[in-house]
């Protein structure tokens, strides 16, 4: 009753939900029928909805476009370099990343049989015959058949395969940093920001800039799209991250919420509510400081789609920032954006104008509340 008791209070929600109701089956007609490409956008819609549901906007009546085009990807037409940049390789990479993400999440893999596979994990996308059994539910079904992405992966321009394995070493290398590292500082934190979501920023300008269709983004621009989406999804998994079995590593930094309580873990206890809130608003701040980078990120984007793929999930983040900004839930429960204004987001985000139309009323929002 949830979603319809939300749209009878939001009825202007219905006309976009339906549009991305259609987007949904229209994307799901035309997964490509090779096994590995099933399974690798099959298993995206699994693993993220909310990326899925970014990357089904674009291009979705090219998708169909042979396999064969991407072994030479400077030679395409610019509507196939765009499809390949967004429907094709962009996820593949997400789901390599995302599988590399897997294996630093489980916690039931000890820490030195976990590091040596973050740090060789770029190395095995390039085996058609490697997989590792860890993770639950999707994420474990990904991993037993991770083979699948790689076979996928070796159908990249070699040009695409480079930057994906370039990424993922990377990333891999810092994500097996922080096993052994805990978040003390408002640096450090960055730091693990920068090596889970910067580079993927990084990795994106890239593919953008050798799909031929962007210039290439200044490297700190690229760091703080990453960040600011990070810190969103930090910040409002706190309860979920905090209550998990066994337990997950928190990443909220010591430097900000020691100011307020002995324990992270303490935020959670009602008698703590006025301290997790102030607490909360200081996280909420430091992760506004990417918002500017992020508008010169976007402004100077020329492609459409890309635009789109890259100003949506910004326009969600300071949505969900606006949410969890001064507001005890964050700590009782799931604070999300509803479903209908996702779907505005997604179907009303087209121009520079409309990402900074939404900001400023997510802002005001947020202003509200201080």
């Amino acid at each position: 009753m949830g979603t319809l008791g939300a749209v009878f209070r939001h009825p202007d929600d219905i006309y976009p939900l339906l549009k991305l109701k259609r987007a949904v089956k229209n994307a799901a007609k035309q997964i490509p029928p090779e096994p590995h490409w099933a399974f690798c956008y099959t298993m995206l819609h699994k693993v993220s909805r909310s990326f899925a549901l970014v990357i089904q906007q674009l291009d979705t009546d090219l998708r169909n476009a042979g396999i064969a085009t991407l072994m030479e990807p400077l030679v395409m037409l610019p509507a196939l370099a765009v499809m390949l940049t967004h429907n094709i390789m962009v996820c593949i990479f997400y789901l390599v990343l995302r599988a590399l993400d897997t294996v630093e999440d489980d916690t039931s893999i000890p820490t030195e049989v976990k590091v040596p596979i973050l740090l060789a994990f770029h190395s095995h996308v390039y085996d058609r015959d490697w997989h590792f059994a860890c993770g639950t539910k999707d994420y474990k079904v990904l991993m037993d058949q991770f083979h699948l992405v790689s076979t996928a992966f070796l159908e990249l321009g070699k040009g695409y395969q480079k930057a994906i394995e370039d990424i993922t070493q990377k990333m891999g290398a810092g994500m097996a940093k922080f096993i052994c590292k805990e978040v003390e500082t408002i640096d450090d934190y960055d730091e693990y920001c920068h090596y889970v979501a910067g580079l993927v920023g990084l990795g994106l300008s890239k593919l953008f800039y050798a799909s031929g269709k962007e210039d290439m983004a200044p490297e700190d621009l690229s760091n703080s799209m990453g960040l600011f989406l990070q810190k969103a999804n930090i910040i409002r998994d706190y309860l979920e991250d905090i209550n998990e079995i066994p337990k997950s590593r928190m990443f909220w930094p010591r430097e900000i919420w020691s100011k307020y309580v002995n324990n992270l873990e303490d935020l959670k206890y009602e008698e703590n509510s006025v301290k997790a809130v102030e607490c909360l608003n200081d996280m909420v701040t430091n992760a506004l400081t990417h918002a500017e980078d992020c508008f010169k990120y976007i402004s100077a984007l020329k492609n459409p789609a890309i635009f789109r793929f890259c100003a949506i999930p910004q326009v969600m983040a300071i949505g969900t920032l606006a949410l969890c900004y001064n507001n005890i839930e964050v700590f009782r429960g799931v604070v999300k954006m509803r479903r209908g204004l996702t779907a505005k987001v997604i179907d009303r985000t087209n121009k520079m104008s409309d990402v900074y139309g939404a900001f400023y009323d997510f802002s005001c929002m947020l202003k509200s509340k201080v």
